[in-house]
C-alpha cells in the first residue's frame, strides 16, 4: 500500500510540474485559487491547524476574520505551488522586476565583505522565488539543505527542481550538511535555510507570539563558528506576480555568553524578525503543521 501511495504522490507532483508550467500564467492562477477554495471548504486537519496557528499570529480576530485568513491563506498556499511548478519555465529577468527587495543593499553589502552570509527565512510567501531572485537577479549560488521527502523520487524532483534554478541542494539527514554548510561560508558563500520550525531535541525554544516554539540552532551555530553575517529575511505577497521582502539587520553574535546562550539569544532575535513579518502578512505565513510546544503536548 505505501508503494502504491508513494507512486501515487509522485506522479501528482510530476504532473504538476509538467502541466502547470506550460499553462498560460492566469489559467495556472485561477487553478491555484480553485483547489485552494475547494480545500478550503473541505475543512481538513491541515486548514484547520492553519486557522489555529493564525489565531495566535492574530489574537484579537474573531471566528469569521480567522476563516477569511484562512481562506486567504490556503489561496497564498496554492500560489506558492503554482508559482514554483512555473519557475523553471520563467525569464530570469523578471525575477529583478517580480521581485521587490527592501534594503537588499545590507544583503549585497553583506556578500561583498566575504565574510560568508547566512539568510534565515520562515515559510513565507514564496521563498524559492526568493532563491530564484538570488540567483538570477543577483547572480549569486547558493547552498540550502532539503528535508529528506518520500518516496525517494519525490525528493530527487524536488533536489532536481531547485538545482535548475541554480541552488545547491543538500539532504538535512545524514549529518554531513552542517559541515559543507560551514565550508561554503568560509569561502564567502550564500547559504539560504528556512528557520521556522524545528521539532527536533537540538531545536531551540523561543517566544513566539505570547508562547514556546522550538527553532533551529543551525543559522546561530554556523554564524558563531564561521564569522558569517546572519540576516533574517520575511517575505509576502502583492498582486500577481508580485512579491515584496526585507532583509532585515544582522543578528551579531553577543560578545558574553557561553555558545548555548549565545545561541539562543540570537535564535530569539531571528524569531523576532520572523514574527515581525508574520504579524504584518500573516495570510502568507504557510505553517499548516503544529509548532507550539503546548500544541504538541495535544495530541494524543
Amino acid at each position: 500500500m505505501g508503494d502504491a501511495r508513494d507512486k501515487l504522490v509522485d506522479g501528482l507532483y510530476g504532473l504538476g510540474w509538467a502541466g502547470v508550467k506550460k499553462l498560460p500564467e492566469p489559467v495556472a492562477a485561477a487553478l491555484g485559487r480553485k483547489i485552494a477554495d475547494v480545500t478550503w471548504k473541505r475543512r481538513g486537519k491541515s486548514v484547520l491547524r492553519l486557522e489555529s496557528n493564525l489565531a495566535r499570529v492574530v489574537p484579537e480576530a474573531g471566528p469569521e476574520r480567522l476563516r477569511a485568513l484562512s481562506q486567504a491563506g490556503m489561496r497564498s498556499y496554492m500560489r506558492y505551488w503554482m508559482e514554483s511548478f512555473r519557475l523553471p519555465a520563467t525569464d530570469p529577468r523578471r525575477f529583478g522586476t517580480d521581485v521587490v527587495m527592501k534594503d537588499e543593499h545590507v544583503l549585497r553589502e553583506a556578500l561583498a565583505s566575504g565574510r560568508g552570509v547566512i539568510v534565515a527565512l520562515p515559510h513565507l510567501a514564496n521563498w524559492d522565488l526568493a532563491g530564484a531572485w538570488a540567483t538570477g537577479h543577483l547572480g549569486v549560488p547558493f547552498t540550502t539543505v532539503a528535508e529528506r521527502l518520500k518516496p525517494e523520487s519525490l525528493y530527487d524532483r524536488f533536489v532536481a527542481y531547485r538545482e535548475s534554478l541554480g541552488m545547491e541542494v543538500l539532504p538535512h539527514s545524514g549529518g554531513a550538511a552542517f559541515g559543507t554548510l560551514a565550508r561554503r561560508l568560509r569561502a564567502g558563500g550564500l547559504v539560504c535555510l528556512v528557520a521556522d520550525r524545528d521539532l527536533s531535541a537540538s531545536g531551540v525554544e523561543v517566544e513566539f507570539f505570547g508562547a514556546t516554539a522550538r527553532m533551529p540552532a543551525g543559522p546561530a551555530l554556523l554564524a558563531q563558528q564561521t564569522g558569517a553575517a546572519l540576516l533574517p529575511a520575511t517575505l509576502y505577497y502583492g498582486d500577481a506576480p508580485k512579491m515584496y521582502g526585507r532583509i532585515h539587520p544582522e543578528v551579531e553574535v553577543p560578545a558574553q555568553g557561553s555558545r548555548a546562550e549565545k545561541t539562543a539569544a540570537m535564535t530569539q532575535a531571528v524569531a523576532d524578525a520572523f514574527a515581525s513579518g508574520i504579524a504584518e502578512h500573516p495570510q502568507d505565513w504557510h505553517m499548516l503543521q503544529r509548532l507550539w510546544l503546548d500544541d504538541l503536548e495535544e495530541r494524543p
